[in-house]
């Protein structure tokens, strides 16, 4: 049964408008309340009718809300497909340059990993609750740094159905203090724990912030389905990439799952 309206998190609509070119679509900006206090968000939503098939978008690093939503967001929009998109802690709406020099501090960068962990939780059982959503097809979408976030999210709720990482991958080779690292946050052990739920990754060959090495050493610790689709890119990839994937993830959501899959 789709879980009840009323436990959706709170939140609050800032602003709400139709989207031109897209009939009956909406955009809607609101704040979502969750225990680290308010976190602005985008959704979208496709014309109304049948409930839609939903994904949270994950941003990179120094990137904000608004780069994910008006480009992957409006691409899964015309596939039907609505979308959140979250500010990530210190970015965005949420940026301040004193804390971002915190994040030198081992201890406070595991709080904000901690911290934004949470909020994607909180984020999913809001698109989960939301009556224009269908809970039985949630993806998570990530991409670089929000690629490493979305991995782990989704390896530890089964309401995640499916799985998109641009520019994503494992840790760097000879990353210092590994061991301790993975203990928090192990990318392998997250693409194991997704237990072959369906994974798109879209990486470039000639990607120098997210190496190629990582992206398949990440792919290969996965079980099937999966599907790893290579582009003549650096670490900015093509608008080819953002298609595929929108096509991919149509497919992917397709048919309604339930929580046994």
């Amino acid at each position: 049964m789709p879980p009840a309206h009323d436990m959706a998190p709170s939140h609050t609509v800032r602003r709400e408008q139709a989207l031109p070119g897209a009939a009956g679509a909406r955009r809607v900006e609101l704040m979502l309340d969750t225990r680290g206090g308010d976190v602005p968000a985008i959704l979208q939503l496709p014309a109304p009718g049948r409930r839609a098939p939903a994904a949270l978008l994950l941003h990179g690093y120094s990137s904000h809300k608004e780069q994910l939503a008006d480009t992957v967001g409006r691409a899964f929009l015309a596939k039907g497909i609505a979308s959140l998109a979250i500010d990530l802690p210190l970015h965005g709406e949420r940026e301040r340059d004193v804390e971002r020099e915190s994040l030198r501090n081992p201890l406070a960068l595991v709080r904000h990993w901690k911290l934004a962990l949470a909020e994607c939780a909180t984020a999913l059982r809001f698109l989960e609750s939301h009556p224009a959503v269908d809970p039985r097809r949630l993806s998570v979408v990530g991409y670089s740094m929000g690629s490493f976030l979305g991995i782990i999210a989704a390896a530890g709720d089964p309401a995640v159905r499916a799985v998109v990482l641009a520019a994503g991958g494992d840790l760097p080779a000879n990353t210092p203090f590994a061991s301790l690292i993975r203990a928090v946050a192990d990318p392998l052990r997250a693409a194991r724990a997704i237990a072959g739920r369906p994974l798109l990754m879209v990486h470039g060959r000639r990607d120098r912030t997210v190496k190629p090495d990582q992206a398949t050493r990440l792919f290969e610790a996965a079980e099937d389905p999966k599907t790893l689709l290579w582009y003549d890119s650096g670490h900015w990839l093509p608008n080819a990439a953002v298609n595929d994937a929108a096509d991919w993830l149509a497919k992917a959501l397709a048919r309604p799952m339930t929580r046994a899959g």
